[in-house]
């Protein structure tokens, strides 16, 4: 399948700009790297720091436009290289990826679960509900239709009480961060076709900028590991999340090209 490049720089519960200006970053790159035009959606436009669900009524018209653009490629049999600034911008992509190919493994790289709801936490936030939205646990108004059997975490260790619930029934499946993390995953995916999600901060803090920081996460090895391992088996596509383009201290820019490098068996 020939691949395509899509970046969204639209808002998607942002706390800060610095995802917004870091898909810029990343789409240049990626353009560069792989050959492809870049097809840019979406404005970059002020935090809006709002409850959950105005934030995403501000941002429901971008996303349902980036829906429409996945619906287009998927449909033409296109495989799918993407940045997304915010996981929020997840609610739009995973459930046409679900719909195309409901046979398809959504494998969550993330240090946290992004699988509360609205009604599951004190403070729900936009980006940490994708999946349950995706799965139809609360109405988006951006489509359903994941199946919990076919979403594979990935390095999330920093869980609310309801998501380690989900873990624990066996609900969701969780490869935990460790030894023959590659082996681990595959065993967990099986045959299955793959779709990636990769939300930075599943690393160990300090190898890219993300707003949040926790500790024990992947190095770029295992990152590469787990890349290898997904990449023998059919890939969909893969997305991008949560890459800051400076580092929020000083404001000194970060090159994603140690980042791209261990993603590089999905990105060919």
């Amino acid at each position: 399948m020939t691949a395509a490049l899509t970046v969204f720089l639209g808002r998607a519960g942002d706390r800060n700009s610095r995802a917004m200006a870091g898909s810029q970053v990343l789409g240049r790159v990626l353009s560069e790297r792989l050959q492809l035009p870049v097809r840019s959606l979406g404005t970059s436009a002020p935090p809006l720091h709002l409850p959950w669900h105005k934030e995403l009524a501000a941002a429901r018209r971008e996303l349902i436009d980036l829906a429409a653009v996945y619906d287009e490629l998927l449909g033409a049999r296109r495989r799918l290289v993407s940045v997304i600034g915010r996981c929020a911008a997840g609610l739009a992509t995973v459930p046409i990826v679900a719909r195309h190919r409901p046979d398809a493994c959504v494998v969550w790289f993330d240090a946290h679960g992004d699988s509360n709801t609205p009604s599951s936490v004190p403070n729900p936030y936009l980006g940490g509900m994708v999946i349950s939205g995706a799965a139809g646990m609360w109405e988006s108004g951006l489509g359903a239709g994941l199946s919990f059997s076919n979403v594979v975490l990935v390095g999330a260790r920093d869980l609310d009480p309801d998501e380690w619930a989900l873990v624990d029934a066996g609900t969701l499946t969780l490869v935990r961060v460790g030894p023959q993390l590659g082996e681990r995953l595959a065993r967990a995916v099986g045959p299955r076709p793959v779709y990636m999600h990769l939300d930075c901060d599943v690393l160990d803090p300090g190898i890219v900028p993300t707003e949040y920081v926790s500790p024990g996460g992947l190095t770029l090895q295992d990152l590469r590991e787990a890349c290898d391992a997904l990449a023998r088996n059919e890939v969909i596509g893969i997305e991008i999340a949560e890459f800051e383009a400076a580092w929020p201290k000083d404001d000194s820019p970060c090159s994603p090209a140690t980042l791209l490098e261990a993603l590089d068996p999905m990105l060919r």
